[in-house]
Formats: structure tokens, sequence, C-alpha cells
């Protein structure tokens, strides 16, 4: 009589969570994922210590789900474009490549907008932590290999409009 009492119950659970699963597996909705396009919100100089300076137009992330998100899900950026990250605070910084297909260089800048670090040449979609190993208010990205492009050193500055 006990097994009985309970046995219903469990084989009628069972029996929900077996169609409940079988619903799922048989449902044909594809879920597709928008492309992402670069919106230019302002522009970027950066200028050398030799005075030459390259401008970027830029895209700012500056609220929690811009700064999460960053340069996520984007299939390319055109090597005149970068991604800005403006911060409240001025601290150590890390940064990861989670969910970010294209390889980038990340440039490292304190709250004298000065560049103090750099992490040339991150991997596509590696999460592996990307430290600023100083303390920095603003993060760049740009493609990878742009730094030495462009002959970057720490020491040199940014300005940017927005």
């Amino acid at each position: 009589m006990f097994l009985k009492r309970f046995s219903l119950p469990f084989i009628f659970t069972l029996s929900f969570f077996n169609f409940s699963i079988s619903a799922c597996k048989d449902d044909k909705n594809v879920v597709t994922q928008t492309e992402i396009t670069f919106k230019k919100e302002g522009e970027l100089k950066i200028t050398k210590t030799d005075s030459t300076a390259i401008t970027l137009d830029i895209e700012i992330a500056n609220t929690e789900f811009e700064t999460q998100t960053g340069l996520m899900y984007r299939d390319l950026m055109a090597k005149n474009q970068g991604m800005l990250f403006i911060f409240d605070d001025e601290t150590e910084r890390f940064f990861y490549m989670k969910n970010t297909k294209i390889p980038l260089d990340i440039i490292y800048i304190n709250a004298n907008k000065t560049i103090v670090s750099f992490q040339k040449n991150a991997k596509p979609m590696d999460e592996t932590s990307l430290p600023s190993n100083l303390p920095a208010k603003y993060v760049l990205e740009v493609n990878a290999g742009l730094v030495d492009t462009w002959g970057l050193a720490v020491g040199n500055t940014i300005s940017y409009t927005e």
C-alpha cells in the first residue's frame, strides 16, 4: 500500500517530464543572432611622443551592459574603428575575449588619458584574464596588430569627443 500511494504521483511526474522534453525537442523554432554593426559615437585621437597622431571613429561603452558586452559577437571591425570603455573609477582592469570573434589589441589608459599598458593580439573566444597591471580608467580595443603597426608606446596620450 505504501508503494502504491507514492508510485502513482511519481509515475505521473515522470510522464509529464518526458512530455515536456519531447515538446521542446520537436520545437522547430530557430534562434538567429542579429548582426551587430559599428555605430560611430565619437572620435578618438592617439597622440604619440613625436606629436604624430592617429584618429579613430569610436563606439563608447559606458553602461554596465555595454562594458560587459564590448565587441562580443562581431565579425569584423575596420582599421580606423575602435571601442572606448569609460569607467567611473581608476583601478586595475581585467578584460577577456569571451564570445569575441576578432583578435584585438587592448590598450589600457589612466585617468590622465595616458597609455599605461597593452595586451596585444588577444585571442578570439579566449577567457584568459588580460590585466592592465596598472590602474586604468579607460580601455581602448582595436584590431590586433595595430599597436605595433602604429608604433604606440606607454606614455602616448588620447583625447576623444562624443
